[in-house]
């Protein structure tokens, strides 16, 4: 039986000192960690083991698996979510080109994260909402702002982006997110630094809007 200074005697005595607030973080934090490694077929059981903490304790704080789930997006998701990404991308002071070469070396910062790749993978296998969530907020805030930003630098009245438009944007955002995943999760070897893949990526997709847009104009007359 550990006595009162053991390491389980201690934890459990901080863990019952934490406020109810920081109790709840602390879990998020965990469920993060837990769903990175174990995937979200993992039951809040194994969760709740892992804290050292009972399952029904567990739903004291989060009623059901989804209320889990839900906060982890928001952590890993919503909460790293940098105000100037999209500041960035609205600067019409830089050339577009720079805007976004720019914007992806601080983007690929919070998502060439070995954590933050893994839940998202995880997600898509299992069927859990957060790549659906994570895919709107993606369009709306990063790809549909380049495309006007594109048109807007090419003296071309605003309108909404075409699905073709975004499909296209797609293509070159998910290869650079690709290129993070081939280096942390696959660990396989990248032919090419970080900047020249984003540099790349870029101006190939700068290249096919301008293409789109003078097709578009050509077909309007």
């Amino acid at each position: 039986m550990p006595d009162d200074t053991s390491p389980e005697r201690t934890e459990g005595a901080r863990r019952k000192r934490l406020p109810s607030s920081e109790r709840r973080e602390e879990f998020i934090a965990k469920a993060v960690e837990f769903f990175a490694e174990e995937g979200f077929e993992s039951s809040t059981r194994g969760l709740a083991r892992r804290l050292g903490v009972t399952q029904p304790l567990l739903y004291r704080y989060f009623p059901s698996k989804d209320d889990l789930i839900s906060e982890v997006y928001d952590a890993v998701y919503v909460g790293r979510w940098r105000p100037e990404f999209e500041e960035l991308i609205a600067d019409r002071t830089r050339p577009l080109e720079e805007r976004l070469n720019a914007f992806y070396g601080l983007y690929t910062e919070v998502i060439f994260n070995r954590e933050w790749m893994r839940i998202y993978l995880f997600s898509g296998l299992k069927g859990v909402d957060i790549n659906r969530r994570y895919m709107g907020l993606v369009r709306r805030r990063i790809l549909e702002p380049i495309v006007a930003e594109a048109r807007a630098e090419e003296g071309l009245p605003e309108r909404p982006a075409t699905d073709a438009e975004i499909e296209f944007a797609w293509v070159m955002h998910g290869g650079i997110f690709y290129y993070g995943v081939r280096d942390l999760i696959y660990e396989s070897a990248v032919s090419a630094d970080k900047t020249e893949v984003i540099d790349d990526a870029v101006a190939a997709l700068l290249f096919g809007l301008k293409r789109r847009f003078a097709a578009e104009d050509r077909g309007g007359r």
